[in-house]
């Protein structure tokens, strides 16, 4: 893997990183585990295994569906007694699924997109918190986005803007334990092609217009003008769930090139 590389930082400690199948979660998983950290990859893709194999460290994956609560608490459960504890928890599941105007948007479309870019990190954060209270101390970095400003993808802003919500307001609550919680908010990122799309049914043709609206809007709220790569969202994400980062919670931090959604 390119980017910056940390020996050690994470040694002796347990991290669970969803959504660890593909895209950012999967290099965020990879690095920790390069790192030195015990790392449980999750995902509802079949093959999470595969990926969790071709990293270089102690590692193990689990399968399951983040939208529910059964599958969040099924997860830490697993990585707690496959590991002993949990000291990390990278909720990074979401994205969104359709960009259309919002008066296009139907209303199960609605909730899916809720479903899907807000529950995760809700269960999640509930699921891990019996763990992190037992070990005394723990971390939660929630992947937001920049996005609670943009077109096209109302559904998937006001999910974002809750998991802002969530990490300032849990923040606050669970100081007291010695645990953080704090957020990246992601703009628009390159990446390789999805093994499995978000929009399995595929996208119309006025959605692919919608969408080319919506790649020109990000690149022109940026100040580089371009999208980031993957290894400029890990590094901040790592940093955050690292001990380097020991006085920050309750904080969003943009890595959007300059546009602050």
């Amino acid at each position: 893997m390119s980017g910056a590389f940390f020996p050690g930082r994470f040694n002796g400690k347990v991290l669970v990183v969803t959504g660890a199948a593909q895209g950012i979660g999967r290099a965020v998983a990879l690095r920790a585990a390069q790192e030195g950290g015990r790392v449980v990859f999750v995902d509802r893709a079949d093959f999470v295994a595969e990926v969790a194999a071709e990293a270089d460290g102690e590692t193990s994956a689990f399968r399951c569906d983040l939208e529910t609560w059964e599958g969040a608490a099924v997860a830490m459960r697993f990585a707690a007694e496959t590991f002993g504890g949990i000291d990390i928890l990278i909720n990074n599941v979401g994205g969104a699924i359709r960009m259309r105007p919002f008066v296009e948007f139907e209303p199960e479309q609605i909730d899916a997109e809720i479903r899907r870019s807000l529950m995760p990190t809700l269960y999640g954060c509930r699921a891990v918190l019996p763990h992190l209270f037992s070990r005394g101390a723990g971390c939660i970095v929630n992947v937001s986005s920049n996005a609670t400003r943009g077109i096209h993808r109302v559904p998937y802003s006001a999910a974002k803007g809750g998991i802002n919500a969530i990490t300032q307001a849990l923040a606050m609550e669970v100081a007291g334990h010695n645990i953080r919680v704090v957020a990246t908010a992601p703009g628009g990122t390159e990446a390789p092609p999805r093994r499995i799309p978000r929009n399995a049914a595929g996208d119309t043709e006025a959605e692919k217009a919608w969408m080319a609206e919506v790649v020109q809007q990000v690149k022109g709220s940026t100040f580089m003008n371009r999208y980031g790569t993957i290894e400029e969202q890990v590094a901040p994400i790592l940093f955050l769930a690292s001990d380097e980062a020991s006085y920050i919670t309750g904080d969003i931090l943009p890595v959007a090139g300059g546009d602050l959604g």
